[in-house]
């Protein structure tokens, strides 16, 4: 199966730009929905309350957001990292196709974050995965909101190969390198994520615990 021609909510950019200027951002590249009929939240209406993870693994959300420093502390990390926000604003804009609108309340409130901590072949005080969980329009209090679990999918350390194994369509790397980063829904990849609503929506609510103890 072929994948549909992805969106683009932001023009492109040349990711070399001049040998005295640091690397330019990639695009976020959410493709459409392969699923007839589509699921649901593939886009997800923008009245809808929705909690939203993405992730994936470092080197890849560095192409998104170069420049931004990420200081993780293995005892005591900063929440957010500086990047959490600035990755949610990019997948808020790639879903709905506009910023999040400050004067709307809750239109989007970053929730909680995993860090993927290096442990081989010795624990470092680095992380080499990421995700972050926002809410749109979710009504404080709401512990069990519709959520939609999004992966970003490396492809220019494997050539691709994690990408054939774990998504029911065909991509082309090319496509993708120095261009864009592709970020993809569960409804579009071959793992169901059953548990993804309780899990992400658990990890939300030991967020919210661990700071009343603060």
């Amino acid at each position: 199966m072929a994948l549909p021609k992805p969106l683009k909510y932001q023009s492109h950019i040349d990711p070399h730009g001049p040998d005295d200027s640091p690397p330019q951002p990639l695009e976020l590249s959410i493709p459409p929905c392969i699923r007839s009929p589509r699921h649901p939240l593939h886009p997800p209406p923008v009245e809808q309350p929705l909690r939203i993870q993405i992730e994936g693994p470092l080197f890849s959300i560095q192409k998104l957001l170069p420049g931004v420093t990420w200081s993780p502390d293995a005892i005591f990390p900063a929440f957010p990292q500086p990047g959490g926000p600035l990755l949610a604003t990019l997948t808020y804009r790639a879903l709905y196709g506009r910023d999040p609108h400050p004067g709307v309340p809750q239109d989007m409130v970053v929730r909680d974050e995993y860090l993927g901590w290096i442990t081989n072949p010795e624990p470092l005080n680095e992380i080499d995965y990421y995700g972050v969980t926002f809410d749109h329009l979710v009504a404080p209090g709401d512990a069990d909101p519709e959520v939609l679990q999004i992966n970003i999918i490396e492809m220019e350390h494997d050539g691709g190969e994690y990408a054939r194994s774990s998504l029911p369509f065909d991509v082309n790397p090319a496509d993708y390198m120095g261009k864009s980063v592709l970020a993809v829904p569960r409804c579009c990849q071959k793992r169901r994520g059953t548990q993804d609503r309780g899990r992400v929506n658990d990890a939300v609510m030991e967020r919210d615990a661990e700071a009343t103890k603060m």
